[in-house]
């Protein structure tokens, strides 16, 4: 489309086939920017809605064995757990649910090798076992997965 002749009281536009629109009263060229331009500002005038984060902690601190390297010895390992909710509303569902919360890390951290137990990478790697596997624990008890991320805020091993 391209402007063909621009007047006080008379638009007239040129369309891609030739044909001619004539706008008598400039007042509708206003109006259609109006609309355009608050179209515009809602759309991208929007603030993006933040998420109302919250952090659980799993207390006391967990304690537990792993598989150590050797059968004479055993390892245990010392974590401190928080989990970011999705939401400030799911702290009483993982209040009511930290026995089983609690559960599910001690029998992940309980069935690592010495060696994924004492590495940074394989740190991570528990992290996200563990993250994965209370999401689906609280998929299956609450109907959502409600937990975001899991950190661990203290982590010692022997």
């Amino acid at each position: 489309m391209s402007l063909a002749k621009v007047g006080k009281l008379k638009l007239t536009l040129m369309i891609t086939n030739k044909r001619k629109i004539t706008m008598k009263n400039p007042l509708w060229l206003l109006a259609s920017l109006l609309i355009l331009l608050s179209y515009h500002s809602v759309v991208y005038g929007q603030e993006v809605a933040r998420k109302n984060y919250a952090y659980f902690s799993l207390e006391p601190k967990i304690t537990t064995n792993y598989l150590a390297s050797s059968a004479r010895k055993i390892g245990f390992v010392v974590v401190s757990v928080e989990l970011m909710l999705e939401d400030a509303s799911f702290l009483e569902a993982a209040e009511h649910h930290s026995p089983l919360l609690r559960a599910a890390t001690i029998e992940v951290f309980g069935s690592q090798p010495a060696e994924r137990v004492r590495s940074l990478t394989g740190r991570e790697d528990i992290r996200r076992t563990c993250l994965e596997k209370l999401k689906e624990l609280m998929l299956r008890e609450t109907g959502s997965e409600m937990i975001k991320d899991v950190i661990f805020t203290s982590y010692l091993y022997h």
